[in-house]
């Protein structure tokens, strides 16, 4: 029965629901049900690299994929051997705007490789035109298969540690 108390109580509700959408109602984010992870590497000394980022990415075969320019960050530090990383799992919007609430997230440390291997590489394109099918991947996703096939963009693999 709706009364006065119950509209109230429903009615103050609301609005954080709306403000943290599915977040709200999810549950912990999963390798399987997130749209981002983020993800830092790990410099020799240990510790965390000051570049991070959140990116869209393909969960597939048990490791993480990314699409990325060849110069950005990620694949210099795979490059330059710093192939170890930690991935957070979860969506807080840019990392900077996030207030290091990403760090709350479930959390994968785990060893960063090219990917080279042709058969993956379309099998990960395939994953993430799946997942990300409602988020511009119609124009994402040309890009990305172009991009890794004239070498504008590379395929990091992240085995995840057990």
């Amino acid at each position: 029965m709706l009364n006065r108390r119950t509209f109230v109580v429903v009615g103050a509700a609301l609005p954080p629901l709306a403000f943290f959408g599915r977040r709200a109602l999810a549950g912990p984010a999963t390798l399987e049900t997130s749209k981002l992870v983020y993800l830092t590497p790990i410099k020799s000394d240990g510790e965390e690299s000051r570049c991070k980022a959140e990116i869209w990415f393909a969960y597939h075969d048990g490791d993480v994929f990314v699409v990325t320019p060849p110069d950005a960050w990620r694949a210099e530090a795979v490059r330059d051997g710093l192939n170890r990383a930690r991935l957070w799992v979860g969506e807080y919007g840019n990392w900077e705007s996030a207030d290091g609430a990403f760090r709350e997230a479930p959390e994968h440390m785990a060893t960063a490789s090219l990917e080279e291997g042709a058969e993956t590489r379309a099998a990960v394109l395939a994953a993430m035109g799946a997942k990300y099918a409602d988020d511009g991947w119609s124009a994402w996703g040309p890009r990305f298969e172009k991009g890794l096939a004239d070498g504008s963009r590379v395929m990091i693999r992240y085995k995840l540690d057990a």
